[in-house]
């Protein structure tokens, strides 16, 4: 995997077409600490999107850097030598960056440098990074009422689901002082009906609760917009939700990744329980 020749260490340099296999080997070897960054990667649109690499000592790669919507992703080696990237100083003063994703050590790291650029952060979100390769404990396909129905989304869900989504990302997703925009959260819901695997959760014929796929990497797949609805909550509707999800995901072939609020005890019992468990610490910051 190694650079191309006269590469100089120490900076960065912009990932080529013919070297984009070198920068997916390098993801691949830490995907179960980046399913986020990876599943941009795949993605990536030439006319928005941006990736740089550092090279390492032996030729390697050591670091990555994604830009992507907005969001900056640092997916460091272990060993990887970080000094103040140069180009930064230009390049913060071409795109915006609401936010800064990845492992908390990563992040901190990228956090400092671009303080020197004048980017302070608004918001530190904390968060355990979890991960699920094998199957899940029994004791949660028992739980929920006996009422709950498991289903995928039809088209009459969409206003349900929407109110869903506002919920969740207004107590889950939106940094403080933000602005809660139902257009972009209507915008939101019907992307994820349309491009993720979605299931909903129904209690006397009401749409009470959701689960969806967040993003897709190389041979996993991430978790998210877990809610349901605070009059339905600790009736074990979340659990059963997840579990059942969860198997689904699992049946694919493909292994779990998924972040949580540190201070969000509850929904880090649930996904122990269901037989995730903490690979590292995980951070947003947002500016």
């Amino acid at each position: 995997m190694s650079i191309r020749p006269g590469k100089k260490l120490n900076r960065w340099h912009k990932v080529l077409k013919n070297e984009r296999c070198k920068a997916e080997a390098f993801l691949r070897e830490r995907e179960k600490y980046c399913v986020s960054a990876s599943g941009r990667f795949l993605g990536m649109k030439e006319s928005r999107d941006h990736i740089w690499y550092m090279p390492g000592a032996e030729g390697e790669i050591s670091a990555l850097l994604i830009h992507s919507r907005q969001t900056l992703f640092p997916v460091f080696g272990k060993n990887s030598q970080i000094p103040a990237p140069r180009f930064l100083n230009r390049f913060l003063g071409k795109v915006y960056i609401h936010a800064l994703q990845g492992l908390r050590e990563d992040a901190s790291r990228l956090e400092t440098l671009m303080e020197y650029q004048g980017y302070y952060a608004a918001e530190k979100i904390e968060y355990e990074l979890m991960n699920l390769d094998g199957a899940l404990k029994p004791v949660t396909q028992r739980a929920g009422p006996a009422s709950l129905t498991l289903r995928p989304p039809l088209p009459e869900d969409e206003d349900a689901l929407f109110a869903l989504q506002s919920a969740y990302e207004q107590e889950e997703v939106l940094p403080v002082n933000a602005v809660f925009n139902p257009a972009v959260t209507r915008l939101n819901i019907r992307n994820i009906i349309e491009r993720e695997q979605v299931l909903v959760a129904e209690l006397d014929g009401q749409v009470v609760g959701k689960i969806n796929t967040s993003a897709e990497s190389f041979t996993r797949y991430q978790i998210g917009g877990v809610y349901v609805r605070p009059d339905c909550r600790n009736l074990g509707i979340g659990s059963k939700m997840t579990a059942v999800f969860a198997e689904g995901l699992l049946a694919q072939g493909k292994g779990l990744s998924l972040f949580v609020k540190k201070r969000n005890a509850a929904a880090c019992k649930v996904y122990r329980k269901i037989g995730f468990s903490t690979t590292a610490d995980y951070r947003i910051t947002y500016y």
